[in-house]
């Protein structure tokens, strides 16, 4: 890549669930922090976390309608699902400069409670992203989401942080 961007390319994660304080949270701050730091220059972020809570046990639909609602206006919608696509590190950084180039407006990544996303919504996805066959823990797929971002942005600046 070359250039500084123009047109940001906010990331905004729509989360099932309200992350207390600790190692999880230090985590995904640290990688959030140093995403912005290092992807301002590439015309990525700054990236932002919705967490949503249904407290009246709605499952699914309910979670759903939440999601729904904090999800940016026009965002193109990428929900983190095992059926979704595998991609590596240096796959899914050209995938987030791809976006930014198509001029999208939001990239809103969407992670489930523990019983997922919702099928309805899963069908309203732009794009489903997987981080393998395993089933991960949406608490630990935040902190894997938020990493890859880094991750991401590192690559695109050619940093050394990546190792492959």
């Amino acid at each position: 890549m070359t250039g500084v961007q123009t047109c940001a390319l906010p990331i905004c994660l729509c989360v099932v669930g309200r992350l207390r304080a600790g190692s999880e949270r230090d985590l995904i701050d640290d990688y959030l922090t140093r995403f912005d730091r290092t992807g301002r220059a590439l015309g990525l972020g700054p990236a932002s976390v919705i967490e949503v809570e249904d407290k009246k046990g709605g499952g699914w639909s309910a979670e759903a309608v939440l999601l729904r609602k904090a999800i940016p206006d026009g965002a193109f919608l990428v929900t983190l699902d095992e059926r979704g696509k595998v991609m590596t590190s240096p796959e899914f950084a050209s995938k987030l400069a791809e976006w930014r180039d198509n001029s999208q407006r939001d990239v809103a990544f969407v992670i489930g409670g523990a019983d997922g996303i919702s099928p309805d919504l899963r069908a309203e996805a732009d794009f489903s992203l997987s981080f393998g066959k395993m089933v991960w823990p949406h608490l630990l797929a935040r902190v894997m989401l938020t990493e890859q971002l880094y991750r991401a942005a590192n690559i695109l600046s050619g940093g050394p942080y990546h190792r492959a």
